[in-house]
């Protein structure tokens, strides 16, 4: 499961969300067209950005991230809009940026993408 700051959010903001949907689409000689859709529904992405941790949260953030190895690993992800639970989500990066921004606190931004089952 991904981390959840002290607060109990998943998230800060700003952060993102993007759905996306994958349709394919075939022309025939005619001009004619014939869409299907390849995906039985819509994969999720989200951006969140984590601007005011502090140096327990900036080191759970950072052992999630060795724990998943990078994109190898597969984990559960809690959407922050609306609660529901994605069960197999992956980093979209294989590397982190933690920035120090203050004494005990700091910043990284992760992008999580829902995997299709």
């Amino acid at each position: 499961m991904f981390p959840k700051l002290k607060t109990n959010a998943v998230a800060q903001y700003p952060a993102t969300k993007t759905i996306r949907y994958r349709t394919q689409a075939l022309r025939f000689v005619d001009g004619a067209e014939q869409r299907y859709r390849e995906w039985a529904g819509p994969l999720g992405r989200w951006t969140i950005r984590l601007g005011a941790l502090d140096e327990s949260e900036m080191a759970q953030v950072e052992a999630f991230m060795v724990e998943q190895q990078g994109r190898g690993g597969t984990f559960a992800f809690t959407d922050p809009w609306d609660g529901s639970v994605h069960a197999n989500c992956s980093l979209a990066a294989d590397e982190l940026v933690l920035e120090w921004t203050g004494e005990m606190r700091g910043r990284t931004s992760v992008n999580v993408i829902e995997n299709r089952s």
